[in-house]
């Protein structure tokens, strides 16, 4: 069972927000009373949307107040031409969800762009985070070549896609970024496409996501990084875009941090090996919210 929330976040920019079956009941109750469930926030990366996170939403919400977010531009939410979509934006966004629904103080969940904003989040409003797991998200400048990059892939999408297993084909198998077939990274993108009167498009515009990635991958973050003060665990995927003496550094930054892998993962991790992806981070999840 899944419920939509609608709230509003920085700018008045309408969001959309999805928790994830009954809020369970919380241990350590008396008297017949109950105590909330510990929530988690789960936040996905640049052309991601809540729905990504359906499997780890529901084993979640067997001991967690499980809800993600679809951010700014993304998902169901609002994709204003003239918006923001800036770092402080989607840090504020995040914010408004967590106090609209009562999460506070919460663990975060981010994968890749969702990860730079939960640390920022947490590095920012400490009062609001008790605990953070940072997915295949990178703290050192990406740079200008990687901007431009991005920019001439998106012009290599060959939309409008005819049908939605033409979209897994080519972002599985034929898209140029991908070194040998990835059914689940072909999976991924299935789900941020929609139909229209000439085929299957994004459900995203992609000069939103470039003006998004803009505002980040120039910069380096490890000052943000080292302001965390709650437990974070830093998780990257074998195969994925973190490197892992970048993530062993960044645990080393971080003032409780904490490193695990998933194996046979790439980028998309938690989409990737959903079971390993659960074994890496569900003791952590329980440990620092009380439930071990």
């Amino acid at each position: 069972m899944v419920r939509r929330v609608d709230l509003t976040g920085a700018d008045g920019v309408r969001l959309v927000a999805w928790e994830f079956a009954e809020p369970p009941k919380g241990p350590g109750a008396d008297d017949g009373g109950t105590a909330p469930a510990p929530g988690v926030l789960l936040l996905h990366g640049l052309m991601g949307r809540a729905g990504h996170w359906a499997t780890t939403a529901r084993w979640l919400a067997e001991r967690f107040r499980a809800v993600a977010l679809d951010q700014r531009g993304h998902g169901h939410s609002a994709k204003p031409a003239d918006g923001r979509y800036t770092r402080e934006a989607y840090i504020e966004d995040a914010a408004a969800a967590i106090e609209h629904l009562g999460l506070a103080p919460v663990t975060l969940v981010g994968h890749s762009m969702g990860a730079l904003t939960a640390w920022q989040l947490a590095a920012h409003r400490p009062e609001l985070v008790r605990s953070l797991v940072i997915s295949d998200m990178r703290a050192s400048a990406l740079g200008a070549a990687s901007q431009r990059e991005w920019q001439n892939w998106f012009r290599t999408w060959p939309v409008p896609f005819a049908t939605l297993a033409d979209v897994r084909k080519w972002f599985g198998e034929d898209d140029p970024r991908v070194e040998r077939p990835n059914p689940a990274r072909g999976a991924y993108f299935a789900e941020v496409m929609a139909e229209s009167a000439d085929g299957w498009r994004p459900v995203f515009a992609p000069e939103q996501m470039l003006a998004a990635r803009e505002t980040w991958v120039h910069d380096a973050h490890w000052d943000s990084l080292a302001q965390v003060a709650c437990p974070t665990l830093v998780v990257r995927g074998l195969d994925g875009e973190l490197g892992r003496a970048e993530a062993q550094e960044m645990v080393r930054v971080l003032p409780q941090g904490r490193y695990a892998e998933v194996p046979d993962a790439g980028h998309y991790l938690h989409y990737d090996q959903p079971e390993a992806w659960r074994a890496a981070i569900e003791p952590f999840l329980a440990e620092t919210a009380g439930l071990a």
